[in-house]
């Protein structure tokens, strides 16, 4: 009898499931409000601070790139004359650096890179860079986000260095300027899908698997051994519930920031739910291993920060993970949050569809198999 699946059985714990979790007010708090709360804030109020080191891609407006990669025209002239030259490293492209100090915006480094527009655009959506350079018309022209105030902090610095007479190039600060009007190109639709993947890690973390840890220190968990319940009906409707809970969620912040930031999806929404879903498999499994044998809250507790705090920090949730030493990116993109972040943020911003997720959907969904089967084989009751 045990060894068959009844859906009847499945549909009660889904149905008791779902309400123990919208009985609870912090549940609806912080699952709901608090992200777009968030999302509010930082949204009206963010001011980044400059960075150290900051990347500008120049275009080239049609004249051809010099044979190691830097930009051509006027502006690679200068960039010859005063900048260092280094050639192509490991994922870097040949690039020119130029260390800027002054008394009262402090020092920065800028690296200068060649790249058509459309690269451009894309490292553009993805953080890596904030301002845009384009010799035209013997001008030079500034494109970035004239709301972004990093951006616009890099551009009195780059225009005060590119309109000295060394530059040979007339240029005036107001004609310069060319707002940047292209879909996802601000800090919002940066930070929105960031948000969705916090969220979905941070419901899975905390809902299943320090609800179920907490169970087991009640010694609720040690009833239902005498019920006639499977182990991974109980643990399958506990997923099931969530991924629902974090779809509703999820749905009401687009919704939000679509109202009142207009951001949109401009890729593909099935692409969207598949990586989603992945997601959810993904941390959910790992919730579901992490709350296996732990019987104590303090030790849950504990384990589930350990688990998630160093992700929040280094996923890019709130800003691109190129800030960190360039030694740490490929461990950085290994990290399941980051996989989950990336993917939401390509389609949301790039466009991406069904074929720019399915490596980062099937990694998810293995770890998430991976994690929940181990986890199933050694979890305890009490």
């Amino acid at each position: 009898m045990n060894k068959r699946i009844h859906t009847g059985q499945f549909a009660r714990l889904f149905a008791a499931h779902f309400k123990e979790i919208i009985r609870k007010p912090e549940v609806i708090f912080w699952g709901v409000i608090f992200p777009i709360l968030m999302s509010l804030g930082l949204g009206i109020a963010f001011t980044g601070k400059g960075d150290i080191v900051r990347t500008i891609a120049v275009i080239d407006a049609g004249i051809p790139s010099d044979p190691a990669g830097g930009p051509a025209g006027a502006i690679g002239g200068f960039l010859e004359r005063h900048a260092e030259k280094i050639p192509a490293q490991g994922r870097h492209p040949a690039r020119y650096r130029i260390d800027l100090d002054n008394e009262n915006l402090g020092r920065t480094t800028f690296y200068f890179i060649s790249t058509p527009w459309e690269e451009a655009r894309t490292l553009l959506k993805r953080g890596n860079l904030n301002v845009i350079m384009e010799e035209s018309a013997e001008q030079i022209q500034y494109h970035f986000d004239p709301l972004n105030t990093d951006a616009q902090l890099i551009y009195l610095k780059l225009s005060a260095m590119f309109t000295d007479n060394r530059a040979q190039i007339p240029a005036s600060r107001n004609e310069g300027i060319r707002p940047l009007t292209l879909d996802g190109t601000r800090y919002i639709d940066f930070l929105i899908p960031g948000l969705i993947a916090m969220n979905i890690m941070m419901s899975c973390m905390w809902g299943m698997s320090y609800g179920t840890i907490e169970k087991r220190s009640r010694k609720l968990l040690r009833r239902m051994v005498a019920t006639p319940m499977r182990k991974s009906h109980y643990l399958a409707s506990l997923m099931a519930v969530r991924i629902l809970m974090n779809f509703i969620e999820g749905v009401l912040l687009v919704v939000f920031a679509w109202l009142m930031f207009d951001v949109k999806i401009q890729g593909s929404i099935a692409a969207v739910m598949a990586i989603f879903i992945a997601g959810n498999i993904a941390f959910g499994g790992i919730a579901m291993f992490t709350s296996s044998r732990t019987a104590s809250t303090e030790a849950g507790n504990g384990l589930i920060n350990a688990i998630v705090m160093p992700m929040m920090v280094l996923s890019g949730i709130f800003f691109s993970y190129h800030n960190f030493p360039d030694w740490s990116i490929p461990l950085i993109r290994i990290l399941p949050l980051t996989m989950l972040t990336d993917g939401i943020r390509s389609v949301f911003i790039e466009g991406a569809g069904i074929s720019g997720i399915v490596l980062p959907a099937g990694i998810l969904t293995a770890i998430g198999i991976i994690f929940f089967s181990v986890g199933l084989r050694i979890f305890k009751w009490h």
